[in-house]
């Protein structure tokens, strides 16, 4: 199982990121996926999270309404739209597949495969 996850950058305070992860090695329409991030010295916490058929998505306080995310399950890729990015946004970001239920979908331990991860910096 592979989860490749790609489009982190260094922006600015207030610009916007792309992130995709692209996963192969497991039926995608079966799994939740999920994004979640860990900043320098802190522990990993959960982002957002999009249900196996795309309709049902769950976001952490902190990035709601400026964080999107979405699935492609044709594709097998999960995506999140990062909109006004704050300096504390800065962190390593992780996409993960796991079968949680929905009410739990926060939950890191929950998620079977996880991704490599990718760096987004934001300057202030």
């Amino acid at each position: 199982v592979q989860l490749p996850a790609f489009g982190g950058g260094l922006v600015q305070a207030g610009d916007s990121l792309r992130l995709s992860c692209a996963v192969s090695g497991l039926t995608f329409r079966n799994y939740v996926m999920g994004w979640f991030r860990q900043a320098p010295g802190k522990e990993r916490e959960f982002v957002a999270a999009v249900a196996r058929g795309g309709s049902g998505t769950y976001y952490a306080d902190s990035v709601k309404g400026r964080f999107t995310i979405s699935r492609d399950n044709p594709k097998s890729t999960v995506n999140l739209q990062m909109n006004n990015l704050k300096p504390e946004d800065t962190a390593v970001y992780y996409c993960a597949a796991g079968t949680p239920a929905w009410s739990a979908s926060n939950l890191e331990r929950l998620y079977s495969y996880w991704g490599q991860g990718t760096q987004v910096t934001v300057s202030s």
